[in-house]
């Protein structure tokens, strides 16, 4: 049992982008619907997101549209409308501010809240049917007496439901399970860990920091072990979400050949990242480019900046520098560009 004052919970609402679609289509409850690009299956572009109906048949988030309709042809395809979800995910965090926690916003669709309560799930199951009365959309929530667990027990809870995941019972539930299993780890650094022999959660929680530190350096090492532990990780705060990053991205209907029209592309849509850059004032201080390949092989590219700067040529330098450490030997079908923020909270006036 979690005493009072110690329990995170994290609210994640289910199938967020496609329920606040049929919230405004009645008419497409129990039918698959799938969001994404401009709504149109026939064209390039990539899955945001599916509802359960869709997913029952393989479709699913960053799947080529394309593939998504062969999949699933009855299914109704939409475009993505980024304000309406917006307005969606406002009203479901005013819900988790109306109680007593902390709230931290993670995005759209997530957030952690802090509480002081004898029974947590109980309040988690409050907080659940208050989200659904008053915006009409279901959440999942994990209990947890660290973020790193509620988030996992989130997951456990899905779909429409609440599950618990502490010190208590973390070997039972998570040491079986694969590396990847962990919030923070992905398919690369599972299997750099699966060639040190460490294929579970629980093997990774008894290894020494040291064989961990000189595999990963001296940061990441220990800190993949606390992540294997459940513990660890920081307090939840109501500090106003600051992203990472900003980026833009786009799929091109005809795949691109010709050099300098690659370069004119990412120069565009540079510009158009650096309003967006512009108005929230963060500088930057490290530029990603991202490059699709025929027929779908995407990689990327990064150039850090010799220091924060939110100048518009030094930036698009930058792009220019990243995009020529690519060999394109390929038609290309994507581009995108990521600033990364010096640091969260940092302005330029």
């Amino acid at each position: 049992m979690l005493s009072s004052m110690d329990a995170v919970l994290h609210v994640d609402l289910d199938e967020f982008i496609a329920a606040v679609e049929v919230l405004r289509r009645p008419e497409l409850r129990g039918k698959p619907v799938v969001v994404g690009g401009d709504g149109d299956p026939t064209k390039r572009g990539v899955v945001s997101t599916a509802n359960y109906e869709a997913r029952r048949f393989g479709v699913g988030s960053a799947m080529p549209l394309r593939t998504a309709y062969k999949r699933l042809p009855d299914a109704v395809f939409l475009p993505v409308d980024a304000p309406a979800y917006l307005e969606a995910s406002k009203r479901v965090m005013d819900v988790l501010r109306s109680f007593p926690a902390v709230v931290e916003v993670m995005g759209w669709d997530e957030a952690f809240m802090g509480v002081s309560v004898d029974d947590p799930e109980a309040l988690a199951r409050e907080v659940q049917a208050a989200v659904l009365e008053r915006t009409e959309l279901w959440c999942s929530i994990g209990v947890g007496d660290t973020k790193i667990r509620a988030k996992l027990a989130s997951g456990f809870a899905k779909p429409r439901g609440v599950f618990t995941l502490t010190r208590e019972n973390w070997d039972e539930v998570m040491g079986g399970r694969p590396t990847e299993a962990l919030w923070g780890i992905g398919s690369k650094t599972a299997r750099k860990l699966a060639t040190l022999g460490l294929r579970t959660v629980s093997e990774l929680a008894a290894v020494d920091d040291s064989t961990l530190a000189s595999a990963f350096g001296p940061k990441t090492g220990p800190w993949l072990r606390e992540l294997a532990t459940g513990e660890g990780g920081s307090a939840v705060s109501a500090e106003p979400w600051v992203p990472r990053g900003v980026s833009r991205e786009r799929t091109f209907q005809q795949d691109l050949e010709d050099p300098d029209e690659i370069r004119t592309e990412l120069i565009r849509l540079t510009h158009e990242l650096m309003e967006d850059l512009e108005r929230d004032g963060h500088p930057v201080i490290r530029v990603t480019v991202k490059v699709r390949f025929v027929p779908f092989i995407t990689k990327q590219k990064s150039v850090k900046l010799a220091e924060p700067t939110l100048e518009v040529n030094e930036i698009e330098a930058a792009a220019m520098a990243s995009l020529s450490r690519f060999e394109v030997d390929r038609k290309v079908r994507l581009l995108g560009v990521r600033c990364e923020f010096a640091q969260q909270g940092s302005r330029v006036e």
